[in-house]
């Protein structure tokens, strides 16, 4: 009984997101982070860092994550 040998063929893996994706994306969490740090403290609850600031900024994070979802990856090959 002959043992059959296939060959396969050993493709370098590809990630989904590229360098930069990812450069953006711990940014974008960066940002978040920071929005929500604005929004802590125990001065007035009706700031206007508390409630217009830190809710742009954590806006903002979203929004730069989700660039850093659809940004095209450039691959080097």
């Amino acid at each position: 009984m002959a043992l059959k040998h296939t060959q396969t063929d050993t493709k370098p893996v590809q990630f989904v997101f590229g360098k930069s994706n990812y450069r953006w994306l711990l940014i974008s969490m960066a940002i978040v982070v920071i929005g929500f740090m604005l929004m802590i403290g125990d001065t007035d609850i009706y700031d206007f860092r508390k409630i217009v600031l830190s809710p742009i900024v954590v806006l903002a994070g979203f929004g730069v994550g989700f660039y850093a979802i659809l940004k095209k990856p450039d691959h080097k090959a």
